[in-house]
């Protein structure tokens, strides 16, 4: 993939010069039902075609992708509950990935687990993508974890790349809300979809984090192949992002959300890195996350993961 290409698209994208249409989601759906005891689990293969066909198909932007600069994302269900009225619930696992400038490597760039998966279906139900309207709670969140995956990605290519999708995002949390339903409400708890949507925008937390975005992938990952120490020393630069996150609000869904995606990856990019850099990056992340320290103190020594 040619990731000069694909990031003059993107800011082509926000001067509002693109007007073609493609599809840009890559997406793996697989549905675990070991949990449940119906015999006639019949309709989670109809609903796992039905949810591919939605993120695999519908055109959710108006950028150019061609097939090999798709988003890699990956939406697995583990189904805890299915009712006589057709009531699913559970928990939801949203990843997505992009490629690194100039190697075979992808970084992950969302790793999260959506708890409050509750929703009606009936087999052979058609999913409908609209724009302006709710049509129910399965698409509201299909769109919602759509946008997420889209607002991140663009993000990470150009500074304020996911502006119309994080606009988006918020019109999709203010529909859902109406609804009442469980995963959409405002101090619901610190967790849930409307949580993840203000850490991205609300405040210093929210600029500080769109802002690592890029500097963390465009100007630390996508350059180690020119340079590994002064990629890496971006990186560096753009964790004290997470530091501004923690003091302005320890309890972000923000933080774990970054755990999960790039804990392993610090292990790894810091392994061979002078002692000074490795210690800077264990002091800044070890108040913030001091459950992890067996992980972190790889990042002290050197290890590699």
């Amino acid at each position: 993939m040619n990731l000069l290409r694909r990031s003059a698209i993107l800011l082509s994208l926000l001067a509002a010069a693109i007007c073609s249409r493609a599809q840009e989601l890559n997406c793996t759906v697989e549905f675990n039902t070991d949990q449940i005891s119906s015999t006639n689990k019949s309709i989670f293969e109809t609903l796992s075609s039905a949810v591919n066909d939605y993120m695999n198909t519908n055109t959710f932007t108006p950028a150019q992708f061609s097939a090999n600069e798709k988003i890699d994302c990956r939406l697995f269900f583990t189904i805890k509950e299915y009712t006589e009225d057709g009531v699913i619930k559970g928990d939801l696992q949203v990843q997505s990935s992009r490629p690194v400038y100039n190697s075979s490597y992808t970084t992950t760039l969302i790793n999260f687990k959506d708890s409050k998966i509750d929703f009606a279906y009936q087999e052979g139900e058609p999913l409908n993508y609209t724009v302006n309207s709710m049509e129910n709670q399965l698409t509201a969140l299909l769109n919602y974890y759509a946008y997420l995956i889209l607002a991140v990605d663009f993000d990470s290519f150009a500074p304020g790349g996911g502006d119309p999708y994080w606009e988006r995002l918020k019109q999709i949390v203010q529909m859902a809300q109406s609804s009442g339903e469980v995963g959409w409400k405002a101090f619901e708890d610190t967790k849930n979809r409307s949580a993840v949507l203000s850490a991205f925008t609300e405040g210093k937390g929210g600029e500080a984090l769109r802002k690592m975005l890029y500097d963390y992938h465009r100007l630390g990952l996508d350059q180690m192949s020119l340079s590994v120490d002064k990629g890496r020393a971006a990186v560096t630069e753009s964790l004290d992002a997470i530091k501004t996150v923690y003091e302005l609000q320890p309890m972000s869904v923000a933080l774990s959300m970054f755990k999960d995606a790039k804990l392993d990856e610090l292990v790894n990019i810091y392994s061979k890195a002078p002692a000074d850099e490795r210690t800077k990056v264990y002091n800044l992340l070890q108040p913030i996350y001091p459950t992890d320290e067996q992980q972190l103190i790889k990042i002290k020594n050197g290890q590699e993961k």
